[in-house]
């Protein structure tokens, strides 16, 4: 029988090999049989019916998130792969990808230090700025939450990614910038509730007085908006808090961070079988999570 293999239709594990089947970009697939329903199937590890193989498409979204344009990625692709794709393709593919994989990273629970240092940044989308919010744990480099807002910054947004913030654990402190909204944010959010015991020590970093900018949560920004940049802006609302998600997909599970010299998912204890091709091994386990594997 083969192990880790469930039948799609009576969800069995009495499962054998039975065949081939040949596809036109993505190889010869291994047929299965399921001795108990008498269903034949492919294994689907989440590219099913996808018209490129699995290493063309997680290589066109490594680089896409890396930091080539969709069109960059294009024209590498025409100078090393006989199959082209065209740059609206992988776009599709990196959409696609970003929300099966963050669906399943949703379940994780990273091990976090408590250090925490939130902060929020202006991202070009062409007809205008929207604000992108993110908080980063700094002990292990590991972006915890973020939001996409199509507005300036307000109370009630600060006050909603605080709560996001702490979904998963509360911190040690939050350290923010002087904006004048976070105080009332947190006044709203935590001290408010300190008969529930949540009160939260803030601390703020303010430039004019100290001369030093919130500057661990700056080099995130920093990486963040020099690939918006590379993208010339990003396009629709409806797409651009999903590719700015697959960004911080790939801070967090697939790039190792140049201090620390390890991946932030692995510091934060995430323990994942994802191989050397991590957008491959992501979206496997991913498949497989929604499979119930």
């Amino acid at each position: 029988m083969e192990a880790n293999i469930r039948c799609p239709k009576c969800k069995g594990t009495n499962v054998v090999k039975r065949g081939t089947s040949p596809t036109q970009n993505r190889g010869v697939q291994q047929r299965h049989l399921c001795k108990d329903c008498h269903k034949t199937f492919i294994q689907d590890c989440g590219f099913w019916k996808m018209k490129n193989n699995e290493a063309k498409i997680t290589a066109g979204i490594d680089l896409y998130f890396s930091n080539l344009s969709s069109r960059k990625v294009r024209n590498h692709f025409r100078r090393h792969w006989q199959h082209n794709a065209s740059h609206v393709s992988i776009l599709d593919w990196c959409r696609k990808y970003t929300l099966k994989v963050q669906k399943f990273v949703n379940t994780l629970q990273p091990q976090l230090s408590g250090l925490f240092y939130m902060d929020e940044t202006e991202i070009d989308r062409g007809k205008g700025n929207d604000v992108f919010w993110c908080n980063v744990d700094w002990g292990t480099r590991y972006i915890n939450a973020t939001m996409y807002s199509p507005r300036n910054q307000t109370v009630e947004d600060a006050a909603t990614f605080l709560k996001a913030t702490v979904a998963k654990g509360l911190p040690k402190y939050i350290q923010t910038d002087a904006g004048i909204f976070y105080p009332q944010a947190f006044q709203k959010t935590f001290y408010s509730n300190k008969a529930q015991g949540l009160t939260i020590e803030h601390r703020i970093n303010n430039y004019h007085k100290t001369g030093r900018h919130n500057v661990r949560i700056e080099t995130v920004f920093s990486k963040i908006k020099d690939r918006v940049d590379d993208f010339r802006g990003l396009k629709a609302l409806w797409s651009a808090p999903i590719l700015m998600q697959g960004i911080i997909l790939q801070h967090n599970f697939i790039e190792q961070h140049t201090t620390t010299g390890k991946i932030p998912a692995e510091l934060a204890e995430i323990k994942l079988e994802a191989g050397q091709n991590r957008w491959f091994g992501m979206i496997k386990l991913a498949s497989s999570e929604t499979k119930g594997l």
